[in-house]
């Protein structure tokens, strides 16, 4: 651990989920001593299903297909299937870890209360008591574990929660379900009622453009980034066709006509609701008007009588143990490339953003860069100091000329693509190496 020198040469990283472990790696691969800290008791963050807090339930799996996610350089196995399950996502997590011995540096059962300006360093204390000095921090905390619940007027006699405690379809057994928002989670969990309760519904303020798991047999996110790479002008409407002919006119289920373009939302990857729309398993209703003993009233003047309501509507963002260091705009820090704080030296947050595509492998992108910028701190002091100077200046776009909707979750967004490609043009301004096949292969401890 670090003493309290007042050069302190260690780094911080907060958190042991997978941006926490990317992190780890590109520091140890340049040779930067640090510390990592996390509150449970071993690595994988939101894919156990034993922390308590995840968001995790038992028909969860990736949105993203096995071959373009993934950590970099460390591809899921072939025999995985093509959307992994949260048990095989928690197992490859930690597969990742052992195979680069990252577990060593790692205080489990540890969670950091607090992290404070000390001079040019950074205070660190621990929920145990115990304070260190290091010259950088490292927030890698995960954004899903603050339920956001909204209010609605009137009194309800069931039971009502956040989607954070749902685990299994087994809770919706014999009851009337209604599910509030249809994001990823929501539209997994309605589908579990509509196989489970003895009726389901869920509801929706706007229309979402739904995207099936597989086109023409192959993975999504495979078929859109197989091919040359087309202007959003080609692409979206060729792309918005494909989807026209495989599955029609979505209003004649109940969902609202989407009131942006594709692409402008969050990705709603499921190929199991319209089956279920269908068949009348799940019926889809408007925003709640009100709550009213037993019964939900609906903007449209309808009403149902409901068990269970459970709120599929996201998560608030924190940094509790540094929130003052952060600057936010509506619920997100403002951070350069989504990672490096303008007003604090060597304050970074990784994995503060919504992305469209492979977050496992973005978070490596940013990753390789902060490393090599700590690394310069040290060895190429003149270069830091300009990459300093574009923290506190480049306004760069990172939308990919998506206009992402007008609202606090899209103000975070960014174009993987387009994300990705400006890390390529920063590194090569500034003379650091990107992600290379290989770079990781001396820091590997076993297959």
């Amino acid at each position: 651990m670090a003493g309290n020198g007042s050069e302190p040469e260690r780094v911080c990283v907060v958190g042991a989920g997978p941006a926490g472990l990317s992190a780890a790696r590109a520091l140890q691969r340049l040779g930067i001593a640090y510390d990592q800290y996390e509150r449970h008791n071993d690595v994988g963050g939101i894919w156990s299903l034993d922390n308590p807090g995840t968001p995790m339930y038992e028909s969860a799996h990736f949105i993203s297909s096995r071959k373009t996610s993934g950590f970099f350089d460390f591809p899921m196995p072939e025999d995985f299937p093509d959307y992994p399950g949260h048990r095989l996502i928690l197992q490859y997590t930690r597969d990742f870890a052992d195979a680069y011995g990252l577990r060593e540096a790692i205080r489990f059962g540890t969670a950091v209360s607090a992290v404070e300006r000390s001079g040019d360093a950074w205070a660190v204390t621990a929920e145990d008591g115990s304070r260190h000095r290091y010259r950088a921090v490292v927030c890698a905390t995960g954004v899903t574990w603050t339920p956001r619940m909204p209010r609605h007027p009137g009194t309800f006699t069931g039971e009502i929660r956040h989607s954070s405690s749902y685990r299994s379809p087994e809770e919706f057994r014999g009851k009337r379900v209604l599910v509030v928002g249809l994001g990823n989670s929501g539209a997994d969990i309605a589908c579990d009622a509509a196989a489970s309760a003895e009726a389901a519904f869920v509801s929706v303020r706007r229309g979402y453009h739904l995207i099936p798991k597989h086109i023409f047999g192959v993975p999504s996110d495979e078929f859109a980034a197989k091919g040359p790479r087309l202007p959003l002008r080609l692409e979206r409407p060729l792309f918005a066709a494909t989807l026209r002919l495989l599955q029609g006119d979505l209003t004649r289920y109940g969902l609202p006509k989407p009131d942006h373009k594709l692409f402008e939302s969050h990705p709603l990857l499921n190929s199991q609701l319209i089956h279920h729309l269908q068949h009348g398993d799940v019926a889809v209703r408007p925003d709640i008007a009100s709550l009213d003993g037993d019964r939900v009233r609906f903007t449209d003047g309808t009403g149902e009588r409901i068990d269970l309501v459970l709120y599929a509507t996201g998560y608030d963002w924190d940094i509790p143990y540094a929130e003052k260091y952060f600057t936010w705009n509506d619920g997100r820090p403002e951070l350069y490339l989504t990672a490096f704080s303008r007003e604090h030296r060597n304050l970074f947050g990784l994995g503060y953003l919504e992305i469209n595509s492979s977050a496992y492998t973005v978070f490596d992108h940013i990753s390789n860069i902060l490393a090599q910028y700590l690394h310069d701190q040290e060895h190429a002091p003149a270069r830091a100091a300009r990459f300093d100077r574009m923290i506190a200046k480049d306004r760069p776009r990172l939308d990919g000329g998506i206009r992402f909707l007008d609202s606090a979750r899209h103000r975070s967004y960014v174009d993987a693509h387009a994300y990705r490609g400006y890390l390529g043009t920063i590194g090569g301004r500034m003379g650091w190496t990107g992600l290379t096949p290989g770079m990781f292969d001396r820091q590997r401890r076993s297959a």
